[in-house]
């Protein structure tokens, strides 16, 4: 890799909806600046990007690729994306390291679900924005119902740079509105009428340009080129170009488009935090402090763990030891890549701009920031949809933690957990799709097949009144005895209770000792007078109560928001001992819960739903008739609205497929846990009855 300039380089991400034709543009891309020779195609599985087997086999792209090129005198990084929004977070974690987002929209599908998200992912990312109008060779495209369905949803910032000449199969070439030729036969648009404002657009990130304008004076070339690369940095402009991979029409100006409008190093302004806590603004300086941060991680079957790390400042060099924010000491990087898809050379070093990748540094983690200043973190989504995973084959139980730590180390929207209440390995994906695909993954990557289910709710139980009372251990078998008698009294305790305000003397006089849980919500008291209960006996007396709210009372399910309180006790000086009081305890707890309106709580979560306007009546009764409320609705530009709700849980852990039905497709939605709430009775009833049945058929 040569040395470029800061100024020199753009970095890019290719995004868009699923089918829109960004990896068929950054292979064409590759072959037309001679940065890649071979022919390349994702119908015939030969793509550049399209590398790995699960892709191939379906024909889309499941993770981020990065490539490089050179054109214009300037050093392109170009990433190729996932259009499914199963795998938004490839795109979100790329675009950090990103100066510029190239949207991709199908011209024959005009907006859709994932153009929408990636449109505003970019905007957070504060990154300059243009749109690609691919696919222009394809049928039935109504280019000006297109064009203002882009500018009604994205604004009127988005402006033509090119309108093309034919549509379809008659679609053989573009015409530039920055600089209308005289002769524009068979443009679909007159590139004239878009050019005055196309220009304003530019002009109007400088005062004394736009003054001299207004007088009359044109804008020189120089003046042109510095200001169109502000104006889309700064979301003044968003140019639109027109193109067919698949012809190649439109390919060599969208070339010149990405030359003149992506945005260098320099036009992006980022900050970070030093080790005492302030803020400092980054600068592109090459010989300035070392800034950098992993965007990407990837787990290669052959060299193992990849780290993607962008450079903001400063130099990175190979076989270097630098700091890592959070890491006691220097982390050792070993040999820097320049990475080409699956393909890699190794290099020096890299200034600000530049990209590179290192191989088995295992301290290295996507977000991780390396030098003086820590990063924001990468926010990613959280995944939504969860299911029970085991391995198909008896033994593999320990091979499948391994082989899922992997997947979480290279995409962070997975997450696996051990649920002990349900006793289920649990994996969450953004959705169903993606899960699938883990599940391919691992039977190609780690030869592991996994089987998966429904989890089960992780329902929760609580009490809504209080009660006291008390339970008796006592057993003799020969020899020593055992004997524990535990005095409790029992309250609910609400979710938010401010601990110091709720254990006082006015509330309990004899209170000695408080223990607080705040996972469980959790709280008891000591308030034994005269060791009725002796003081080494108390942590087994606690340890009593927390194997029982482990276990449950009415249905298997973990307890929480209890206030228990320990008043009285007995003891044998020969026969008690902790066995026999953290018994006493758990069947005190037992029969007290039971006594004090027991109930069963579920899982509530908060929903964002985007949908079109057409199907806002359709979704608010689907909700309504999930045991779901509608809290509000926003508008999310165009013709889509998003839906505000709560639901529980179990009501919508398979919302994806209805969603996907109601709105044919074109409807997205968010969902994070919210709260914990009571389950109606008759709905209590049904599943604790259950749980009680299969209780006794294990113990049968």
């Amino acid at each position: 890799m040569a040395k470029y300039d800061v100024d020199q380089i753009r970095n890019v991400v290719f995004c868009g909806h699923g089918s829109s034709g960004k990896t068929t543009l950054v292979d064409k891309l590759l072959n037309m600046t001679g940065a890649v020779s071979r022919p390349a195609s994702v119908e015939d599985r030969t793509s550049i990007c399209d590398f790995e087997e699960e892709e191939k086999a379906h024909q889309y792209t499941i993770e981020a690729k990065l490539v490089h090129f050179d054109y214009g005198g300037k050093h392109f990084h170009a990433a190729d994306t996932p259009g499914y929004p199963d795998f938004i977070g490839q795109t979100i974690g790329v675009m950090r390291g990103m100066e510029t987002a190239a949207i991709v929209i199908n011209a024959q599908a005009g907006i859709e679900v994932n153009t929408r998200r990636v449109f505003a992912e970019a905007g957070k990312a504060g990154l300059g924005r243009m749109i690609i109008l691919s696919k222009m060779d394809g049928e039935n495209i109504f280019f000006d119902k297109l064009i203002h369905s882009i500018r009604e949803m994205f604004g009127q910032a988005c402006v033509l740079l090119n309108v093309p000449v034919g549509l379809g199969s008659d679609f053989r070439g573009v015409v530039s509105t920055l600089k209308p030729p005289s002769e524009t036969k068979g443009a679909v648009i007159d590139p004239a009428s878009i050019h005055t404002p196309l220009l304003e657009s530019i002009i109007e990130t400088d005062e004394e340009v736009l003054e001299r304008y207004f007088e009359g004076q044109e804008p020189t070339e120089e003046e042109i080129a510095r200001l169109i690369v502000q104006a889309t940095a700064s979301g003044a402009l968003i140019p639109m170009v027109c193109v067919s991979a698949k012809t190649g029409v439109g390919m060599p100006e969208l070339l010149e488009a990405l030359a003149l409008c992506a945005a260098p190093p320099t036009a992006i302004r980022r900050t970070g935090k030093k080790a005492d806590g302030a803020e400092v603004e980054i600068t592109p300086d090459p010989a300035g402090p070392l800034v950098a941060q992993v965007f990407k991680t990837r787990v290669d079957p052959f060299v193992q763990k990849i780290s993607f790390i962008r450079v903001y400042s400063g130099t990175l060099k190979k076989e270097s030891a630098v700091p890592v924010v959070g890491e006691r000491k220097p982390v050792k990087l070993g040999q820097l890549l320049h990475m080409q898809a699956s393909e890699s050379e190794p290099i020096d070093e890299i200034g600000p701009g530049g990209i590179a990748a290192v191989i088995k540094v295992e301290e290295l983690q996507t977000g991780s920031s390396l030098g003086e200043a820590a990063l924001p973190p990468i926010t990613f989504p959280a995944p939504m949809v969860g299911m029970a995973a085991s391995p198909k084959a008896g033994g593999d139980e320990t091979k499948i933690t391994g082989a899922l730590g992997k997947i979480c180390m290279e995409d962070p929207t997975f997450r696996r957990e051990w649920d002990p209440q349900t006793k289920e390995l649990v994996i969450y994906g953004m959705s169903e799709l993606h899960l699938q695909i883990v599940r391919e993954r691992l039977k190609r990557r780690d030869k592991l097949e996994i089987e998966l289910k429904e989890p089960k709710i992780p329902y929760r139980e609580t009490i809504q009144g209080s009660a006291e009372g008390m339970y008796r251990h006592k057993k003799q078998t020969g020899g020593r005895g055992q004997f524990g008698e535990v005095h409790i009294r029992m309250c609910p305790l609400p979710p938010g209770t401010n601990i110091e305000q709720f254990a006082t003397k006015d509330r309990f006089p004899e209170l000695k000792e408080i223990h607080y849980d705040p996972d469980w919500n959790f709280l008891w008291i000591d308030s034994i007078v005269g060791a009725s209960i002796p003081g080494n006996f108390m942590p087994a007396v606690e340890k009593g109560f927390r194997e029982r709210m482990s276990k449950g009372v009415l249905a298997g399910y973990q307890v929480q928001d209890v206030c228990v309180e320990v008043f009285f006790g007995k003891h044998h000086p020969v026969d008690s001992s902790e066995q026999a009081f953290k018994t006493a305890a758990s069947m005190a707890f037992k029969k007290v819960f039971l006594e004090a309106k027991p109930s069963l709580l579920e899982p509530i979560v908060r929903m964002e739903i985007t949908v079109p306007q057409k199907n806002v009546g359709d979704i608010n009764s689907d909700i309504a008739s999930r045991r779901g409320r509608v809290l509000g609705m926003d508008s999310a530009g165009g013709d889509y609205q998003t839906i505000i709700a709560e639901a529980p849980l179990a009501e919508v852990s398979t919302y994806a497929r209805s969603l996907s039905s109601i709105t044919g497709g074109q409807g997205s939605y968010t969902m994070e846990f919210c709260r914990y709430d009571v389950v109606p009775s008759n709905l209590a009833k049904e599943i604790i009855e259950k749980a009680q049945r299969k209780e006794e058929e294990e113990e049968e």
